[in-house]
């Protein structure tokens, strides 16, 4: 009598079940970037911009000085930071710069009047900054999701849109409760309180019991760096970033000048979190079923608009709607990056790649801030200022138009429009 034939099952669900380990990967990854430094030190800027140059009598373009050198460390470490994790456990790597943000973020309410310890403090938190943020937990999705990876980036993604909702109106509760120097305290312990347990449940597919996704797929990096493609999100990166970091920084400040009460700025910097949430669902979503590159033409032309009408805005409903389109267009260019890289490089040297090209995400976003804050010790005013950095970011989609289809090797099933071409 012949053997009846075994069905083999899997040993968890795939990525299109809730029960998926991946998903809870993803939801703490998510946790983590809620409070890190691409959300907690970003968002927050503009907050207390005024309540120190009032508290020490400097200028904006000094304090923005200071927000330059976060970036401009943050370019400098996230190559290395990139090659690290393509080589070490992401919690490794995560852990650590959580600690380090946290505490450095916290001994912000110890300041004195002295510029070059502002400087210093910001000049740790860029060195680890990105060790903290979504480039830390891009790779150990890539991982997990195939699929579903436009998805999964979305909610990784989501922490740091939720906190642009939450912590801009939360710092400022605290200033007027307890202080500028109370809510850094605060908010550094809440690093350590959120970042520390959910950053330990962060892991790659590679230590789970069932793999989907060959994690040494794609091309080197020297392969890489010899492609146009990865030029052309380079440049479209540094283009937006000198755009929404000198809007995202300045925010605040811009509309209390035009006359609003500091609570209605921060509820229009809250608008353009809820904006960017809104935006990175709905890119994740769509990055799964249309070819990227199309889907963020559209995306930045709506971050172009909000720019133009910012520059004119009067009001706290024009100051609002002007940041929700520049928060709906950042939104998805969280998304679409990681989503281009691992689409066109694959996951060998994932982390290095993008690593590199935060490095000039990194450096535009030292300048945008120190040239708004130039453009309004010079003139009193951002208006021009922004007219131009809307024409940049017009620049940066057309770019994307020039990317070709992705590279078939890579995907298991390839969005739609979208065939084989080599890099």
């Amino acid at each position: 009598m012949a053997a009846r034939p075994q069905t083999v099952v899997p040993l968890t669900p795939d990525e299109h079940s809730l029960r998926y380990p991946g998903w809870r990967v993803a939801a703490a990854a998510s946790a983590c970037v809620l409070v890190s430094f691409a959300s907690l030190f970003v968002y927050t800027f503009t907050i207390f911009l005024k309540p120190l140059a009032a508290e020490f009598g400097w200028s904006r373009e000094a304090i923005s000085a200071g927000f330059g050198i976060a970036a401009l460390a943050v370019a400098a470490s996230s190559p290395l930071l990139g090659s690290l994790l393509d080589r070490y456990p992401a919690r490794r790597i995560i852990l650590p710069c959580m600690a380090v943000f946290g505490c450095a973020f916290a001994s912000l309410g110890l300041l004195t009047r002295h510029l070059w310890h502002l400087y210093a403090i910001f000049l740790i938190i860029g060195i680890v900054g990105n060790g903290t943020a979504h480039l830390a937990f891009s790779r150990p999705l890539t991982t997990w999701f195939e699929e579903r990876r436009g998805v999964a980036f979305s909610i990784l993604l989501g922490g740091g849109a939720l906190g642009a909702i939450i912590l801009p109106p939360f710092a400022q509760f605290l200033i007027d409760t307890f202080g500028w120097r109370g809510s850094f305290a605060i908010l550094g312990g809440a690093v350590l309180a959120v970042g520390l347990p959910c950053g330990f449940r962060v892991r790659e597919l590679a230590h789970a019991v069932h793999s989907a996704v060959a994690p040494a797929s794609g091309v080197s990096l020297a392969e890489g760096l010899r492609s146009r493609i990865f030029w052309i999100i380079v440049l479209e990166l540094f283009l937006i970033s000198i755009s929404q970091n000198g809007a995202i920084t300045h925010l605040s400040a811009l509309l209390t000048d035009r006359g609003m009460a500091p609570a209605s700025a921060a509820l229009a910097v809250s608008a353009m979190g809820g904006a960017i949430l809104a935006g990175r669902l709905i890119t994740g979503w769509l990055l799964d079923r249309f070819f990227a590159p199309r889907v963020a033409v559209g995306l930045f032309a709506l971050s172009a608009l909000g720019t133009f009408m910012l520059a004119g805005a009067r009001s706290l409903t024009a100051g609002m709607a002007a940041s929700a389109l520049i928060g709906f267009g950042m939104g998805g260019e969280g998304d679409v990056t990681p989503y281009l890289l691992s689409r066109y490089f694959g996951v060998r040297a994932f982390s290095t790649f993008y690593g590199l090209s935060w490095t000039a995400y990194a450096v535009a976003g030292a300048v945008g801030p120190i040239i708004m804050g130039r453009a309004f010790d010079a003139t009193g005013s951002y208006s021009a200022l922004l007219v131009q950095l809307g024409v940049a970011t017009l620049v940066a989609a057309s770019l994307l138009l020039f990317l070709p289809r992705y590279r078939m090797s890579f995907m298991t099933a390839p969005p739609r429009g979208a065939t084989s071409q080599n890099v």
